[in-house]
């Protein structure tokens, strides 16, 4: 098992910045992938980054890229999203998730364990 707790999130103007983290313990050896989903009301969970534990190889969905970076610190098992020039589209619940995977991890459904998710609101 593996668990993942996230954190930072809040409310923040439009313009502004937050920085997310994901935490995990457990069986993390067995991870490959650390990603972020969002989640509007309404709308479905959509992929937002991930990043490889072994490498740091990070990729974005088009809609963040250039505003949003991730990162790891692979001695505290914790993956941070950082999110500058952030929207009022922004807004949404986030979820860090692992997977054992290494390919086609921008699908939620390859994700093996997800944390609690982290509000983010971004004011206009």
């Amino acid at each position: 098992q593996v668990q993942l707790v996230e954190s930072g999130g809040g409310l923040v103007q439009a313009g502004g910045s937050l920085r997310l983290s994901c935490a995990a313990s457990g069986r993390t050896f067995n991870m490959h992938t650390m990603g972020w989903f969002r989640q509007a009301p309404g709308k479905e969970r959509e992929f937002v980054a991930f990043i490889s534990w072994s490498v740091g190889s990070t990729y974005y969905a088009d809609s963040v890229k250039g505003r949003f970076t991730l990162s790891r610190d692979n001695a505290k098992n914790t993956v941070y999203l950082q999110m500058n020039r952030l929207k009022p589209e922004d807004t949404a619940v986030y979820y860090c998730a692992a997977s054992k995977w290494a390919v086609s991890v921008t699908a939620a459904r390859n994700y093996d364990y997800w944390g609690q998710g982290t509000q983010v609101t971004v004011s206009s």
